[in-house]
């Protein structure tokens, strides 16, 4: 029987944390507490790690883990191409609910599965879960439970789904989340909602608005003036421009309100849980 550990409490975590750290680094599968539902993790730079966690969820490659971040800052390393509106995002909902897909860093050494060269991100608003990121850093995190079962509230109910395929199990007591996280695709220009959770699409968009109207230029006196010229100096004018446009977290299994989609974004949605 893998170990239960009690994290309920300041001294429960600070035993915890490290044990469940060095099971991390050494390529063995976590169940930790999140703000939505209990998840099961790895390190999601190995490779064995992350085959080891979609096999004990029962799922194949084509449906890779999202990853979980302990710092929105990590997000640097992770990805590139990310539009204001995405960093707006972040700085509005993180941590919580919202897992942003963007594209990956085409340098990283790791494999999460058939991603398409993208990565879904999400800093989770729970302390245990944060402890162990600080600790050990981005971790590949799917929802605590077998392909096509009900998600874990508790760490019982993870156990009772995983059993020993899990080395070490972190009980943050039982989940209240309760809604997955609103998936957003922001690889374009314009932000695609790929499913629903517990943020709105109102909710969304508000923050892209007001994004853009922020982004809005200035006069062409104010940007010559900005860049230290006047009409008709030599040399190229100043244009005040926006950023160059860019080009799947533990949520809980069952119904979510879906958004519509194009075929294009189908394939996006195989970097979510259930």
């Amino acid at each position: 029987m893998s170990p239960v550990f009690d994290c309920t409490t300041p001294e429960g975590r600070a035993d915890a944390i490290p044990k469940a750290a060095d099971g991390v680094r050494r390529g063995r599968l976590v169940v930790l507490p999140t703000d939505t539902v209990y998840g099961i993790g790895a390190d999601a730079f190995s490779p064995d790690a992350v085959r080891d966690l979609l096999a004990a969820k029962g799922r194949g490659s084509d449906m890779p883990p999202p990853v979980l971040v302990p710092t929105a800052r990590t997000v640097e390393g992770l990805a590139t191409s990310v539009p204001k509106y995405a960093r707006a995002l972040m700085q509005e909902f993180w941590p919580g609910p919202l897992t942003i897909v963007l594209q990956a860093q085409p340098s990283l050494m790791w494999d999460l599965g058939d991603t398409g060269g993208t990565v879904a991100l999400r800093m989770p608003d729970d302390e245990v879960a944060l402890a162990l990121l600080h600790e050990v850093g981005p971790m590949a995190v799917s929802s605590a439970n077998r392909h096509g079962y009900p998600s874990s509230r508790t760490a019982v109910d993870a156990a009772s789904q995983l059993g020993a395929s899990v080395e070490v199990y972190l009980d943050g007591g039982p989940s209240v989340g309760g809604l997955a996280s609103t998936i957003v695709d922001c690889t374009r220009e314009e932000p695609v909602v790929l499913r629903l959770g517990a943020l709105s699409e109102e909710q969304v968009m508000a923050v892209v608005e007001r994004v853009r109207g922020e982004a809005v230029e200035p006069p062409a006196e104010d940007a010559l003036e900005l860049a230290g010229t006047e009409p008709g100096a030599d040399g190229d004018e100043a244009v005040a421009g926006e950023e160059p446009p860019a080009s799947a977290e533990p949520d809980a299994d069952g119904p979510v309100e879906q958004s519509e989609q194009s075929d294009e974004h189908e394939a996006r949605e195989k970097t979510s849980d259930e």
